[in-house]
């Protein structure tokens, strides 16, 4: 059995799950990118993984994960490949697609399930979309994210795997095929598995309401957008997002526009 997460913090709590439950045993992989921003046009052929790989290093440079583009730790097309390799030397080996009810881990569904077609029966999805589990205190709550489930949850979640169907393996891919031809900058989850699409511009407006006449470090604004915006993003998008309304030079800003906390910024005054 293959685990698949599309989350750092997913492989720990799978991880704990496996240790609780011996029929979970099999390795964890993880989908690194983030396939809710950012262009999906021809993004399984060389042409379009370029243009997405150059976008990614636009949205990173100079701030907190400068370089990462290029730092080889984020290559789901190398990922994929084991897979697929080791899908069709072990006839018998079965994979398990965590998703929680977010975006981003269903944006990472659509994108890796081109891959999964020729191994139909044997592919497996647990989508924990509104689901209630119990959390540390014993309190019922409906997860956004997998992590947030503690471990010995995931053993009731166990029981929710089911087969991709040959008729999601159809109509799901056709989906996707229709968001890449759109070419737009944001997915947003609509619920269930429907993505609906904006353009990159989307998280802007929130972000202005946040900046105020008083300086504020942009680390600081983009944490108060992460707490209470509805619709969230990576603060490495976000950070992007405050350096192109600096550009257009409708803020105040001083220190260095670089990490997030080496500068501030404030509403011209």
């Amino acid at each position: 059995m293959i685990h698949i997460v599309f989350n750092e913090a997913d492989i720990k709590v799978i991880k704990e799950a496996i240790a609780l439950d011996e029929s979970l045993q099999g390795e964890v992989m993880q989908i690194k990118d983030d396939y809710a921003v950012g262009p999906l046009k021809n993004i399984y052929v060389g042409e379009g993984i370029e243009a997405r790989k150059q976008w990614w290093r636009e949205v990173l440079a100079g701030g907190d994960y400068d370089g990462k583009a290029d730092s080889g730790d984020v290559d789901d097309y190398k990922t994929v490949a084991e897979l697929v390799g080791t899908m069709r030397r072990n006839e018998e080996e079965i994979i398990w697609i965590w998703a929680a009810q977010n975006k981003h881990d269903v944006s990472g569904y659509y994108w890796l399930l081109k891959y999964m077609q020729e191994f139909q029966g044997r592919v497996f999805i647990l989508y924990l979309n509104n689901l209630p589990f119990i959390n540390e205190k014993g309190n019922i709550f409906y997860p956004n994210w997998l992590h947030e489930i503690p471990a010995k949850e995931f053993l009731k979640a166990k029981k929710l795997a089911r087969e991709i169907t040959l008729s999601e393996f159809e109509v799901d891919p056709d989906e996707w095929t229709k968001l890449c031809n759109e070419n737009k900058g944001i997915r947003l989850l609509e619920g269930g598995k429907k993505l609906a699409q904006e353009d990159y511009d989307f998280y802007d407006a929130e972000l202005k309401k946040l900046i105020t006449p008083d300086w504020q470090k942009a680390s600081k604004i983009i944490h108060q957008y992460a707490s209470k915006a509805k619709h969230t993003t990576g603060d490495a998008y976000l950070l992007w997002r405050l350096k192109v309304l600096i550009g257009q030079d409708i803020f105040d800003v001083q220190g260095k526009v670089g990490n997030m906390k080496e500068f501030e910024i404030k509403t011209k005054g």
